[in-house]
Order: structure tokens, then C-alpha cells, then sequence
């Protein structure tokens, strides 16, 4: 069993979660490189079990990955997607609800957005967004949360029995390493892009993030559908972790690459 994962019905207390947890791989040793070398023979796996996915297409694989800024989603795609071939992935970043989304109930715009059969999608924030900054800054009740959280549960049940496999990570740094990363973007002239002046806005609510995040894990971690909270201030365990998980949960699909078409004698066929 993941020692990360929650399990169902459990009550998640952040703060009592280490965030700089390494496992076996210890940094001030060689931790870093062995957890590294680790990684790069499961991205060599990970490879191999996407284009089983994609040449059978009767599977899919959903990966949701929430944080607080600057926990690393975007460092995660990048890293631990690194050696899939494109053609069978696909991320997917929501942002604030359009006009015509709004139109709709809160799950409208992402279930089209789910992988098809074949794929691996990944939300970079998702679903979980209407049950965690809407709830932070007041946009819904907490009664209206409560309810999503089971119109959430249904809705990955959903995806799950028709053939969808979803991972959720949460990927849980300290308020400490955060201040570090955005000190970073403001002196690194290359990542100044990525500042925002809102994201010392929302450091402010921290508590209140974890206190939402909190309940909404415990919430939406099943069976079907588990939540993993991986500790994300060694971005190289976090990639670590997370490429394990996905792993896992694609060696569990036994994929197999299918038969050859029936009826072609391989051996004589000649390419003029």
C-alpha cells in the first residue's frame, strides 16, 4: 500500500503531514541521486505502459494535481511526463469559470475534458477548485461545498466505471519552502513571469486553504478515486512519488500491446 494515499473516510490533518519527508532516499547522503536514477527507470516504464494504453484505447488514466503555489504541478508534468510520447497526453489548466461556463453546473466544462479512451489527461487544478478557493473567499456556502464533495464522489465514480482510472495528489509544502520559491521568481530575471503579485494575496489565507483542502481530501478520498498527498519540498522525491503512483496504477490495467491483424503472413510480407 502507498504509504502516502488516504485512505477512505480518513480525517486528514495537514499540518501534522510532513512536507520535507524523503522516505529512504537521504538527502544529506546520496538520497537525491539514487531517488533520481529511481525515477528515470520508472519514466522508462511509464513510457513503455502509455503506448500500451493508447495502441489498446479501452482505458484511460486521469491525474489531478492540486497544491498551493508553487508546489510544483507544473514541475511535475514536466518532469514525470517527460518521456511520453505527446500524441497520448493531454493537460488541461482550468481557470476562472468563462460567462457560458457558469451557464452550467461547476462539473459541465471538465468532464469534457476527461482523457479519452487510450489517453492520459491531466488537470493542472481542476474540479477541486470550485470546493477550495470558491470556499476560501466566501463564493460558496459551506453547505453548498458538503454537497459538491458528494457530486464530486459520483462523478468519479462515474469516470471509474466506465473505464477511467483517477489519481489525485496533493502535493503539500511548507509555508517556509513557498516564501522560498516565490523569493526565487522575483530574483531570477528568467522566472519573473511567473510572479503574481495575488499569490502574496492568497499566502495570506494560508491556514484557511489548509483548513479547505483539509476537509476536501477527506471528503473525496475512495476507493475509486484516492487522494495522495505527496511531501513536495524535494522536488526530486516529489517526482519520485508521483511517477511511482502512476506507474502502479497502469501496471494494474495488465496492458498488454494488441494482436496483429488477423489474416497477414508477417514472415513473407516483402516492402517493394
Amino acid at each position: 500500500m502507498n504509504a502516502h494515499r488516504v485512505d477512505s473516510e480518513s480525517k486528514v490533518k495537514l499540518n501534522k503531514l510532513s512536507t520535507d519527508d524523503t522516505g529512504d532516499y537521504d538527502p544529506k547522503d546520496d538520497g537525491k541521486d539514487k531517488a533520481q536514477t529511481r525515477t528515470e527507470e520508472l519514466l522508462e516504464k511509464l513510457a513503455t505502459l502509455q503506448e500500451q494504453l493508447y495502441a489498446n484505447a479501452e482505458q484511460a488514466l486521469l491525474i489531478v494535481l492540486q497544491g498551493m503555489d508553487t508546489s510544483g504541478k507544473d514541475g511535475t508534468i514536466k518532469h514525470v511526463m517527460s518521456g511520453v510520447n505527446p500524441q497520448g497526453c493531454r493537460v488541461t489548466s482550468f481557470k476562472a469559470p468563462s460567462t457560458r461556463e457558469l451557464g452550467h453546473d461547476f462539473l459541465w466544462r471538465v468532464h469534457q475534458e476527461t482523457p479519452p479512451k487510450g489517453y492520459i489527461g491531466l488537470f493542472n487544478r481542476s474540479h477541486y477548485e470550485d470546493v477550495l478557493i470558491t470556499r476560501v473567499h466566501g463564493l460558496v456556502s459551506d453547505k453548498v461545498a458538503k454537497q459538491r464533495f458528494g457530486q464530486i464522489n459520483d462523478f468519479e465514480r462515474l469516470l471509474q466505471q466506465n473505464g477511467t482510472t483517477v489519481l489525485k495528489f496533493f502535493l503539500h509544502i511548507s509555508k517556509d519552502e513557498q516564501r522560498k520559491r516565490l523569493e526565487a521568481r522575483i530574483q531570477n530575471p528568467d522566472k519573473r513571469w511567473k510572479f503574481n503579485p495575488t499569490d502574496l494575496v492568497e499566502r495570506k489565507l494560508w491556514p484557511k486553504y489548509l483548513g479547505v483542502y483539509e476537509d476536501a481530501i477527506s471528503a473525496t478520498s475512495t476507493e475509486q478515486a484516492p487522494w495522495y498527498i505527496v511531501p513536495a519540498d524535494y522536488k526530486w522525491y516529489r517526482n519520485l512519488i508521483v511517477a511511482e503512483t502512476v506507474v502502479a496504477a497502469l501496471s494494474a490495467m495488465k496492458l498488454r500491446f494488441p494482436p496483429a491483424p488477423a489474416g497477414i503472413d508477417f514472415d513473407n510480407v516483402r516492402i517493394e
